[in-house]
């Protein structure tokens, strides 16, 4: 099975965008505080989690991620898609596992990235105005319209049909049905009779 990389898409801008949310551009441009970032990470930790005690991070030979540019489409694929990590290890030519330790390495290193370009979320109402360049009063209003903003009204068709698309199902918790014991002698018989 073919794996997928960033070669294979970067000739298609709408299919990246797509895949990642960023252009070619955008995505060019987040690349090199990525890796030098990455670099940095791998220098003092193992792709494990593990401290670094002997030898330098490398890309080995059979490397799912091999460049730079795949390992960053690689995560932004994932945070996009939010796939299973299963899928994304089949997508990329890996397995779950080593999926699941790609993503957990990269994640904090696109934050990472991310601020050392003044680009990442921001966590709190004063960094928002300092980012904003305006007071936390400001800020705080601007925050206040985006949560007053009502949703949009969806048309409610004026019969509802009788009977659900779906079964709607109880309340959570203690079920109200009588709970059916399998070991009583006339379930046991019952049993009996369907299997013969």
């Amino acid at each position: 099975m073919a794996h997928l990389r960033f070669t294979d898409v970067q000739d298609r801008p709408a299919e990246f965008l797509d895949l990642t949310s960023l252009t070619i551009d955008e995505f060019q441009q987040l690349i090199p505080p990525f890796e030098a970032v990455f670099h940095a990470h791998m220098a003092a930790w193992r792709l494990d989690g593990k401290p670094r005690t002997a030898r330098q991070f490398s890309v080995y030979k059979n490397c799912p991620l091999p460049t730079p540019e795949d390992r960053l489409f690689f995560l932004l694929t994932y945070l996009k898609t939010y796939s299973l990590q299963v899928v994304q290890g089949r997508l990329f030519g890996m397995g779950q596992s080593k999926a699941n330790q790609w993503i957990h390495v990269l994640l904090p290193v696109l934050l990472a990235a991310l601020r050392t370009l003044g680009d990442a979320p921001a966590r709190s109402l004063a960094a928002l105005a300092q980012r904003l360049g305006v007071s936390e009063a400001d800020a705080a209003t601007v925050v206040a319209t985006l949560e007053e903003e009502p949703a949009p009204l969806i048309a409610v068709p004026a019969t509802v049909p009788a009977s659900p698309l779906l079964p709607m199902t109880g309340p959570n918790g203690a079920s109200s049905a009588p709970k059916t014991l399998l070991n009583r002698p006339n379930v046991i018989a019952a049993r009996k009779k369907t299997t013969r």
